[in-house]
């Protein structure tokens, strides 16, 4: 018996009216704050992430879905969403256009890494970039529509979280620092962060083994060794949010998990809750990656979020989405003759906008009747010999159980005042 691969699932039509409030309301807020929608290959040039996310990262070390297509080039599935739209920022000159350019997502990102709850395989991503200005009143414009976002969907009880891990000037000397306090405690260190310690140190940060949080808890803080462009950016970013009324935490462990950011690093939580596994979404500035893939130097900010974590979070907090659509109208038959009418009023309706399921088969009518009420229809329509001979159909509430007999021509027009 096949099944789902390990770490991916289905979204059934029942679980469907989440994914639709989801993206319908991250659609309004781009929108309201002028963003516009963008959609990248699902697969891209290997490269384009080594290059992006880092060499020495679990993501490309281990988590990547890479193979060869049939002309020997190197593919990877794309595991996240931003580098893809900053190889399409350079491709097609969009830095020819006013800036900051303005752009979001829904995509499919994929990662092989250890399923769990709220994390998969396969996951859906909703994003949003905003590409050509360094003005830290961007960067509080990027956290304020990413908390504005969950505040759209009515989750509440969320934290922010807030740091600044300086630019490729100040941040150097900070990681000698940290490789040099992490050298007095590499007894304490989990294998992986003794692997970390040489090849990204900044990760040590991050990890969440309980034995290396308790080391990365008193190691020195990246904001206390920032240059002065970097502190006044980052005392800038602390000053809109507060302008805006954002609540936020200062966070010195908070790094992020890909080596392109610089400067302002942000995730919003649940309240009491840290790391990778519970945050909803995050982000933070990427200055130099369109540089690094062979653009203008552009500055540039984003955000991202997992959209099977926040359905989770949608069913923990009760918040009602709109239900799924069903038919209005079923339409039923007795005999052959009937039925060939009733294909036709199907037809009928569903050419003036009215959402129609005509029956098939043999049934009884009982069964019909059952079966328009296991789709939730608000309405039955029954042709008989009868009907059909007289120009009419029977039309039934369903909630009601209240049925009565109309003309056939004027049917669409009491259904759609029902519907009204």
């Amino acid at each position: 018996m096949y099944k789902a691969p390990r770490g991916t699932s289905d979204i059934l039509p029942r679980e469907q009216g989440y994914w639709r409030y989801i993206e319908e309301k991250a659609s309004s807020l781009c929108q309201l704050y002028g963003y516009e929608r963008i959609d990248t290959p699902v697969f891209e040039d290997a490269r384009l992430f080594i290059r992006t996310i880092g060499p020495g990262t679990d993501i490309v070390e281990k988590q990547t879905y890479s193979f060869e297509d049939r002309s020997g080039q190197e593919m990877t599935l794309r595991p996240e969403g931003t580098a893809p739209i900053c190889r399409a920022y350079i491709e097609h000159g969009m830095h020819n256009l006013p800036q900051p350019v303005r752009l979001y997502y829904f995509a499919s990102i994929f990662r092989y890494e250890r399923p769990q709850k709220g994390r998969y395989r396969q996951h859906q991503q909703f994003g949003f970039e905003a590409l050509g200005d360094d003005d830290p009143a961007l960067d509080a414009e990027v956290i304020d529509m990413a908390w504005q976002f969950f505040a759209f969907l009515g989750l509440g009880g969320l934290s922010l979280l807030l740091n600044s891990i300086g630019c490729k000037l100040c941040r150097p000397n900070y990681l000698e620092r940290l490789k040099g306090y992490y050298s007095e405690h590499v007894y304490h260190l989990c294998q992986d962060c003794k692997g970390r310690l040489v090849r990204n140190p900044l990760r040590l940060l991050d990890c969440k083994k309980p034995s290396c949080q308790g080391v990365a808890q008193s190691a020195p803080r990246s904001t206390e060794h920032l240059c002065p462009h970097c502190k006044e950016h980052f005392e800038s970013v602390m000053r809109y949010l507060f302008l805006l009324g954002i609540p936020f935490e200062k966070n010195h462990r908070l790094v992020r998990g890909l080596d392109y950011y610089k400067r302002t690093v942000f995730e919003i939580q649940p309240q009491g809750e840290e790391g990778a596994q519970t945050a909803l979404g995050g982000g933070g500035r990427y200055d130099d990656l369109i540089e690094e893939l062979g653009g203008r130097p552009t500055p540039a900010i984003g955000f991202a979020a997992g959209m099977e974590r926040i359905v989770l979070s949608i069913r923990m907090q009760g918040i009602a989405t709109a239900a799924p659509s069903s038919s209005t109208v079923f339409v039923a038959y007795l005999g052959e003759g009937a039925k060939d009418e009733a294909v036709k009023m199907t037809a009928a309706l569903r050419r003036t906008g009215i959402s129609a399921i005509s029956s098939l088969g043999d049934r009884s009518l009982r069964a019909q009747l059952r079966q328009a009420n296991a789709l939730g229809a608000a309405y039955a329509l029954i042709l008989g010999e009868e009907e059909v001979a007289s120009g009419t159909v029977m039309l039934r509430d369903m909630a009601r159980g209240e049925q009565k007999r109309v003309s056939m021509d004027g049917v669409v027009s009491i259904l759609d005042k029902g519907n009204t």
